[in-house]
């Protein structure tokens, strides 16, 4: 991962980090994609999103305005996996050249989580379990 230089707290972030990456890569990867999507619009911004609340949540002094950013951030992250989701299945992009893209965003949602847990009581509430998504897709296969 390549480390930008910020002098400022929120730059020696690894979360920030990872956003910024993953900033970095959906501009290219839109700037490949010549057709008008809202999917891909909605991921332009979804992408800028996370970095943006990332530096603005850990400027914030009270917690619970820390967490709220961090829940945006997050929030904004997930979106984006959805985003590439649509792309991928209106075949604007291979669903092959997203993975890894979604892993760093499984990475950026985990980081977030870490965080939220020692600034919001509501972070156990923020996911999921995924043992139901587990059994859902074994009815599914059936």
């Amino acid at each position: 991962m390549i480390k930008y230089e910020n002098l400022l707290d929120h730059g020696k972030l690894d979360v920030y980090q990872e956003a910024i990456v993953f900033c970095g890569w959906v501009g290219e990867l839109l700037a490949q994609i010549s057709a008008k999507a809202a999917a891909k619009d909605q991921l332009d911004r979804a992408s800028t999103s996370i970095p943006l609340n990332i530096a603005e949540g850990n400027g914030k002094f009270s917690t619970v305005d820390r967490a709220r950013f961090l829940e945006i951030a997050r929030g904004s992250a997930l979106e984006c996996a959805a985003c590439l989701d649509v792309l991928a299945i209106r075949k604007l992009v291979a669903a092959e050249r997203i993975l890894p893209a979604k892993e760093r965003l499984v990475r950026i949602v985990n980081m977030l989580m870490g965080m939220l847990k020692r600034f919001s009581a509501r972070a156990d509430f923020l996911r999921e379990d995924e043992g139901i998504y587990a059994v859902e897709q074994e009815h599914e296969q059936e």
